[in-house]
């Protein structure tokens, strides 16, 4: 089951940096660059995690989590700051957060950080009667065991990481050994039928995995 984020950044670059690749890791992530709009969305929304700047417009990132949990509105919280004296992080543990990362930080800790909030997303991935371990790197339809050769296992990922997305066709096309217009269809085609996923073409961009 895909997760839910609340982002409250109000440097719109690094929103979105953080956005993309949190997304292109399966998680559905909703912006917010001010406390009233972050507020207004855990309002009107349920969230698996919060990842709140602390100094944004409107209501601070302390004054925000302190309403929340007064809500009894127990969501886990990551809090990103450039500020690193040991008051304002030892305060942010006591409004309630589970973590705070210090800024400058490259997404990608950011996003380790939030992948260990979830171990149960590392697991296994299901659709229909097909499934992967990730972690294990395995692949299943019912109780078989497939082989996928390099290739398949390339253009598989590149699916799995952007279901519900159309997957450009250079992108695709970087995956083969010979790339070509004609290769990468008897290849998909050839994946579909492995795995029994139904990958569509769409025409003149790409392909796309239909979230399930």
């Amino acid at each position: 089951m895909t997760k839910k984020i609340l982002l409250m950044e109000d440097d719109e670059l690094l929103a979105e940096t953080i956005q993309e690749l949190l997304i292109e890791n399966g998680y559905e992530v909703d912006l917010a660059a001010t406390g009233d709009e972050a507020a207004d969305l855990s309002y009107e929304n349920s969230y698996d995690l919060y990842v709140f700047d602390i100094n944004v417009p409107d209501i601070d990132g302390f004054e925000l989590l302190q309403s929340l949990r007064e809500a009894s509105d127990k969501t886990p919280t990551i809090f990103i700051s450039a500020m690193i004296d040991i008051q304002t992080i030892s305060k942010g543990f006591e409004l309630g957060a589970e973590d705070y990362l210090k800024k400058p930080f490259f997404p990608e800790e950011l996003l380790i950080r939030i992948k260990a909030k979830f171990p149960e997303l590392q697991k296994i991935f299901i659709y229909g009667d097909f499934s992967y371990d990730e972690k294990n790197d395995e692949y299943r339809k019912g109780n078989i065991r497939l082989s996928l050769g390099e290739m398949q296992q390339e253009l598989f990922k590149q699916f799995y990481h952007n279901i519900g997305r159309v997957v450009d066709k250079e992108i695709l096309l970087d995956c083969l050994t010979h790339p070509s217009s004609t290769a990468l269809r008897v290849a998909i085609n050839k994946l579909k039928q492995t795995t029994g996923l139904p990958i569509e073409n769409v025409r003149g961009v790409g392909y796309v995995l239909e979230a399930c």
